[in-house]
């Protein structure tokens, strides 16, 4: 059942996190596996529930993958503002200080990145 899965993917505090970053526009899943400091394996099983439940959508760019919420149908793009209104910022305040370290540490125009931490080749 189509709605057993939206509720499904939405039951797990992980997705809703990714969900969250994912609310002002597309990631790179190691965007994401970054912002949430946990393992790309754990991070492509919840991107998973959540694109099988029709919340994100993906798009390919040569090796990696980028998410974005997918609010193309009306009932899913209504729950996922209400999802959004309801979670408070502090949930997510780390991921998105993690987030904005890891996105200021990638390298651009051909600059050197300030970490040593890897980046995907499309983000850099």
């Amino acid at each position: 059942m189509e709605i057993l899965a939206i509720f499904k993917a939405l039951s797990d505090e992980t997705r809703l996190r990714v969900l969250k970053l994912l609310e002002h526009g597309e990631l790179c899943v190691c965007d994401i596996v970054a912002a949430l400091d946990t393992s790309q394996p754990r991070i492509s099983f919840h991107l998973t529930a959540l694109r099988e439940a029709g919340l994100i959508r993906d798009r390919r760019q040569g090796k990696w993958t980028h998410y974005s919420v997918d609010d193309d149908d009306m009932f899913r793009r209504f729950l996922l503002l209400s999802v959004f209104e309801r979670m408070d910022d502090r949930t997510v305040e780390k991921d998105r200080e993690r987030l904005k370290s890891f996105l200021e540490s990638k390298p651009r125009n051909g600059k050197e990145a300030k970490s040593s931490k890897p980046v995907c080749a499309s983000c850099a």
